[in-house]
């Protein structure tokens, strides 16, 4: 069965350094997977459980800038903290600007290291939380019929039914129903939750006949 423990990769060609933090890793109670160059990371599955990356940026092949540009968009849950044993200020801007969270320069306390992973982690675990309510809250929204997206489109840019029922042509008492109707499928507790989730979606534009 496949663990939910958190996952720490690191990508780093120096055998010494990967087998240290894989015992720090497992110490803090965390899942360490261990690669000796960018392809062989590239070619493990994205994980379903909240992950960091901790990569060194002189790599044999890809280097870490060039992983980190390739995989940003594709992994925005897993944090990357860059490790180097040189220190450069244009490398270190460059990765914090794609986005890394943390860039540290050898040799580094443990406890940093450690609490730069512990920051990533709780990111990741953020990130993929938001990402399962927009899946379910664009999955409430499939689940509505043309004329149902086409009310809740105008409820939520403070149309009234009266309002909404001349532009649809249809009777106040339908679009009452539409209403009650848009509001159970997509969960939405009150018309300031409805709005809020509408935000969020990408809402098929408004008709008038």
């Amino acid at each position: 069965m496949p663990s939910s423990l958190p996952i720490v990769f690191v990508v780093d060609d120096d055998v010494s350094v990967r087998e240290s933090l894989e015992l720090m890793i497992r110490f803090a109670g965390w899942q360490p997977e261990l690669f000796e160059s960018a392809q062989a990371f590239l070619a493990h599955p994205r994980p379903a459980v909240p992950s960091c990356l901790v990569l060194d940026v002189n790599l044999p092949d890809l280097n870490g800038l060039d992983l980190q540009s390739s995989i940003g968009d594709d992994r925005p849950e897993m944090p990357i903290i860059f490790i180097t044993g040189y220190g450069d200020i244009p490398l270190t801007v460059r990765a914090m600007k794609a986005g890394a969270a943390e860039f540290l320069t050898k040799p580094f306390e443990d406890d940093v290291l450690l609490r730069a992973m512990g920051d990533a982690l709780e990111r990741s675990r953020d990130t993929l939380a938001r990402e399962q309510t927009l899946h379910v809250l664009r999955d409430a929204y499939e689940s509505l019929t043309p004329r149902e997206r086409e009310v809740l489109a105008m409820v939520v840019v403070g149309r009234l039914n009266k309002q909404i029922a001349a532009d649809l042509g249809i009777s106040e008492i339908t679009v009452k129903a539409h209403r009650g109707k848009v509001m159970r499928k997509m969960k939405a507790r009150s018309l300031a939750d409805l709005v809020k989730m509408a935000a969020q979606l990408p809402l098929a534009p408004i008709t008038r006949d």
